[in-house]
């Protein structure tokens, strides 16, 4: 069964959670307005959420490289290749994420740090919050 990938952290215009539901066995995000609910092809959403990160990775590929790297704690030539097989391999691994989904964590992870999508109910996305850099420097 395919997963709504951004369940929790898509709202109406109005900020209004938009839940997920199910139409047979494809996930909808369910926007209310003036009492009905409409329910929205979660895949189609999703697929524009991923859309833009597959574009900010591909416009950024050294900087995503070297943080990718950094976070793992290597920097040896062959996890150097590794990160970047994976880069050019991104479509395949935002695939599979449709049949796995993004673990709750992960999701509740996201919106705590303040990414958060906004659609229409026509499924358009009205609005990308992303969260903003992390200072990782030490205090002084």
């Amino acid at each position: 069964m395919l997963k709504a990938l951004f369940e929790g952290l898509v709202s109406d215009e109005s900020g209004n959670a938009a839940p997920v539901a199910y139409v047979g066995e494809d996930p909808t995000y369910v926007i209310t307005e003036d009492g009905f609910g409409y329910h929205v092809d979660a895949r189609g959403v999703d697929e524009q959420v991923l859309d833009f990160f597959r574009q900010q990775v591909q416009n950024n590929k050294d900087t995503v490289s070297d943080g990718m790297l950094k976070m793992m704690g290597k920097e040896d030539l062959f996890s150097k290749a590794a990160v970047d097989n994976s880069l050019r391999n991104v479509d395949k691994t935002f695939a599979q994420l449709f049949q796995q989904g993004i673990p709750e964590q992960g999701r509740m992870l996201l919106g705590m740090l303040g990414f958060k999508v906004v659609i229409n109910r026509h499924g358009d996305i009205v609005k990308l919050d992303m969260p903003s850099e992390i200072d990782n420097r030490d205090d002084e």
